[in-house]
């Protein structure tokens, strides 16, 4: 008897990016693409409607809280197996997605083959099982240096710093290859992360604590942001 295919959900909200990847998929035989969302909302949904076995989950998609739409979508499918997809591997996000349950986390970056493997093994293996394919530095944390939830995260300097160049928040999504919807996400935390009352003291809080240079990259002859 033929074996039921893999029913596959792939949520990204870059259409060219998301129909690859749903081409590279259906040329594996044993795997099914049954739905494709833009949004988390819509993952959300069409999750709940089609109830795939696997759901390929972009990190930063409009309408998503990256925990919270977890949490949402295993308790409305404790069974989902849930492989999130990223550019970035931050520490702290790794371990806090993987601790409510993801059976993966891999960077963009990585090839067709970990893909592929990891969707199979989500389904093979048992629940503790997780695939990975992220920096070692996002797994581990020095003992002698807590987490600090203040600490602005390396994707939210790289937002930061462009917004000292005066650039607007599609300019700079544009630069970075994300949506508006997740520069504006990423600058709310800053806000909250630097108590931070607007864009340029949110910049001149940055440069008092190192996170981001100076503009023009160097403390000599720069006119202060204040």
């Amino acid at each position: 008897m033929t074996q039921n295919p893999i029913r596959i959900l792939v949520a990204d909200d870059h259409t060219m990016l998301r129909e690859a990847l749903c081409d590279l998929l259906r040329g594996e035989p044993d795997f099914e693409i049954v739905a494709e969302a833009g949004t988390g909302t819509t993952a959300i949904r069409l999750a709940g409607e089609h109830r795939p076995d696997v759901l390929l989950l972009d990190l930063e998609m409009p309408e998503s809280n990256p925990p919270e739409t977890v949490r949402r979508l295993l308790a409305q499918d404790p069974t989902l197996r849930i492989i999130i997809l990223s550019m970035h591997d931050g520490q702290e996000l790794v371990q806090q997605l993987v601790s409510l349950g993801v059976r993966g986390y891999l960077n963009k970056g990585a090839g067709r083959h970990t893909l592929v493997s990891a969707i199979r093994q989500s389904m093979d293996a048992g629940p503790q099982a997780i695939t990975l394919s992220v920096s070692l530095s996002s797994l581990q944390q020095r003992a002698d240096e807590p987490a600090d939830p203040s600490t602005l995260s390396t994707r939210e300097r790289e937002v930061l710093a462009l917004v000292a160049e005066a650039l607007s928040n599609r300019q700079v999504a544009g630069r970075l290859g994300v949506t508006e919807a997740t520069i504006k996400r990423h600058l709310r935390n800053i806000f909250t992360k630097l108590e931070a009352v607007s864009r340029i003291d949110a910049v001149n809080r940055a440069v008092e604590r190192g996170y981001i240079p100076r503009q023009g990259g160097s403390s000599e002859g720069v006119p202060s942001w204040r």
